[in-house]
This record gives C-alpha cells, sequence and structure tokens, in this order.
C-alpha cells in the first residue's frame, strides 16, 4: 500500500501525523507529507484511519 498527500488540499491539521508519525510527518512548508514508500503491512489499519481522519480528503492510497 502507498499513500501521498496532495499539499493543495492540505491545511495543516495534524490528524495522519497523530496518527501514523512513522508515515506521515511536516514538510518544509508545515504541510503533512508522507515520509515512506510504502507503508509496512502492519501499519496498513492505520494509515486507512488517517485516510479517514483527513477533513480535505487530501489523502490518497493506492
Amino acid at each position: 500500500m502507498r499513500v501521498e498527500v496532495d499539499q493543495e488540499l492540505c491545511i495543516s491539521c495534524g490528524a495522519c501525523i497523530d496518527l501514523c508519525p512513522d508515515i506521515f510527518d511536516w514538510n518544509e512548508n508545515e504541510k503533512a507529507h508522507n515520509i515512506v514508500e510504502e507503508v509496512p503491512s502492519d501499519m496498513e489499519e492505520l494509515a486507512h484511519e488517517a485516510v479517514d481522519a483527513c477533513p480535505t480528503s487530501a489523502i490518497s492510497e493506492e
């Protein structure tokens, strides 16, 4: 599974980072971004929760 944060949609709420700090972090523009290419299988459920928790639907998953 892969995740990607749309920088145009991200409002920097931090929900994804709170849920998955091993997958998401802040970038230089103070917006969330994914820090892994591939989500580890044991973290996929948390990644799905982060996608669902994003208030602007900025996170897509593949």
